[in-house]
């Protein structure tokens, strides 16, 4: 392990974290490897992920990490999950817990609703959720409750991460999934992760695509801007046979596939707009964009691929047919109004309230989620010295978006003049329905960009997913404490 640190083309900087999460892991797992390509990012992700799970805390060790299964499980994610059930075993865990649900303490299973709930439709949470937990015999404590959810967020828009870059499991563990599994055995083919045995309805792709690094390459290589595929992303084939439906009418003001230069055109052009829109402009262009994002659907194959569980993790997943359901849809529950920033904000409410109950964490996930936000070299594909803050803006608030929050102050025009109709489309598979990315998918987005660049894209689904999880459940916490 250590010789892989010791590459000469690593830079100094993602040379010293790699050192540090081996020291604290053991181990140095693909994910990290995968952020390495963005290393000031790396860095506050590592410690906010050692303080919640090893840190000081009111959860027990092995709750923390069975917590982490129970999050990854919502969206069938074997990566996370099996790396979990170790660390879970290393923290001096029972083994029983692992054969089910049903054999963990009430406790835990009191948590499951919020999980699922969480996971999938946040805006479901609230004050009587967090009674219902802080209540009775087995019941947690305000502090418990906010740690748990930390944890539950992280881990499910981890999820998010995991499948939206490819992430494949290491080597060594790759003999715990189940050989049915899609996450299965793997052999070392030319300094990749290829599995055993492609699928049916698994994508072939040409061994040696010049988008796939060679065989000496098993980590990021070159600056944060290099291209290229590499050992711990998925490439040879597709994660399962699910692709997206782009539906709907693509003429309704929603930007086709278009190249780096059109897009900076665009970027420039609405930087010097000097028009402006009323409030109630404002709120039409929101849910225009909400009810296109609600017209984005997926293949009949690729929703029968969430509500089959796994045969090795389903022990973990309990009510698999509830999945994500289109805010803008939301039917009878239509009572449920969007969530406005501007009356709950993490900035005002949600970070001071999770400092409070839960020390210090409120520090690490602000540092956490303003990195991901402004983090730029000034690039975009092979172009320099570009100001990325609208692509970016764009990108954060489509997802939130698509969870019912909506920044007053934001022209959610400029959502259709700046994300294609296909990234839109990838952006809410991944954060909405995870295990249904497909390699297909992941090339077919932003064909310009460099994988370092697509990498960031789904760093910032991750922290904008997480935040709007945040957002729910902190203001449920809130209004159940006055």
């Amino acid at each position: 392990m250590f010789s892989i640190l010791k590459l000469p083309y690593v830079c100094i900087n993602t040379h010293m974290l790699f050192i540090d999460a081996f020291l604290q892991n053991n181990r140095l797992d693909h994910v990290t490897q995968v952020i390495g390509y963005h290393p000031t990012y790396l860095d506050v992700f590592l410690r906010t992920q050692n303080f919640i799970l090893r840190g000081d805390g009111p959860l027990p060790y092995d709750y923390r990490h069975f917590i982490a299964i129970m999050a990854a499980g919502r969206h069938q994610c074997s990566y996370l999950i099996n790396l979990q059930k170790q660390e879970f075993l290393l923290q001096g865990g029972d083994p029983t817990w692992l054969k089910g649900l049903s054999q963990i303490p009430q406790k835990l299973r009191d948590l499951y609703e919020i999980n699922k709930i969480l996971a999938h439709r946040p805006w479901l949470l609230n004050k009587s959720h967090i009674e219902k937990l802080t209540k009775g015999k087995d019941s947690w404590s305000l502090a418990e409750v906010v740690h748990a959810i930390v944890l539950l967020a992280h881990f499910h828009s981890l999820s998010s991460f995991v499948f939206g870059c490819g992430v494949n499991e290491e080597l060594d563990r790759t003999t715990l999934a189940s050989p049915t599994s899609d996450d299965s055995a793997a052999t070392h083919v030319g300094g990749r992760i290829s599995p055993t045995s492609p699928t049916a309805n698994s994508e072939h792709v040409n061994s040696t695509s010049s988008n796939v690094r060679g065989a000496s390459s098993p980590i990021p290589t070159g600056s944060p801007n290099s291209s290229g595929r590499y050992g711990p992303v998925r490439s040879p084939i597709s994660h399962n046979g699910a692709a997206l439906l782009v539906s709907g009418n693509a003429g309704s003001g929603e930007l086709e596939a278009v190249g780096v230069e059109t897009l900076m055109q665009r970027m420039k052009s609405l930087s010097e707009r000097a028009e402006e829109f009323s409030a109630e402009e404002r709120n039409k262009r929101f849910e225009h964009v909400e009810s296109q994002s609600a017209e984005l659907l997926l293949s009949p194959a690729g929703m029968l691929s969430s509500t089959q569980v796994k045969a090795d993790i389903g022990q973990f997943v309990e009510d698999p047919t509830f999945l994500y359901q289109d805010f803008a849809r939301r039917g009878e529950m239509g009572d449920i109004p969007t969530f406005r920033v501007q009356d709950y904000s993490w900035d005002d409410h949600g970070y001071s309230l999770v400092n409070r109950l839960y020390n210090d964490v409120g520090n690490l996930l602000d540092e956490k989620f303003k990195t991901a936000y402004n983090l730029t070299y000034y690039t975009m594909g092979g172009m320099k010295d570009v100001d990325t803050s609208r692509f970016r803006r764009a990108i954060w608030n489509y997802i939130q978006c698509m969870f019912g929050i909506r920044h007053d102050d934001y022209d959610y025009g400029e959502v259709n003049q700046l994300l294609e109709r296909s990234l839109k489309a990838f952006i809410k598979s991944a954060c909405c329905f995870p295990e249904r990315v497909t390699k297909k998918d992941y090339d077919s987005v932003l064909r310009e960009f460099k994988h370092s660049e697509k990498v960031h894209v789904n760093l910032m689904v991750l922290e904008a997913r997480m935040q709007a999880e945040l957002l729910y459940a902190l203001r449920a916490v809130m209004r159940y404490m006055t």
